[in-house]
């Protein structure tokens, strides 16, 4: 049973190496004076693409973007999802049809859910 568990130890354990030693190499780099305390004004600057910024960077941003982008991957996994059903319908039987309609129809509800709180509508 040890032996089962001494391979969970081994990740836990570098799981923990690897931030840790990274910390502490940057502190211990900053004690030998290697690391820069106060980077100079070039380094601190924003640096994006290769274009300075124009402007504010705090700008609002409109969400329904991320909500159509998030409605599609939804659907999208739909499909994928059913892919394989579709590939293995001859062996698949009554319980596998069962749940892929029963799948079907809850993406239909949330579906009418948005389409009725005009979820789907651009204003």
């Amino acid at each position: 049973m040890l032996s089962d568990w001494g391979h969970v130890g081994f990740l836990l354990l570098l799981a923990l190496v690897f931030p840790i030693g990274g910390i502490a190499s940057s502190w211990m780099l900053g004690l030998l004076k290697v690391r820069p305390q106060a980077p100079d004004p070039i380094k601190e600057d924003i640096f994006e693409c290769g274009v300075e910024t124009e402007g504010t960077a705090w700008v609002q941003f409109n969400f329904r973007y991320y909500y159509y982008a998030l409605l599609f991957v939804i659907f999208d996994v739909e499909a994928v999802f059913l892919y394989p059903w579709a590939v293995s319908l001859d062996e698949a039987s009554v319980a596998g049809f069962v749940a892929v309609v029963t799948f079907i129809v809850i993406l239909t509800i949330g579906l009418a859910y948005a389409w009725r709180k005009k979820a789907l509508e651009w204003q």
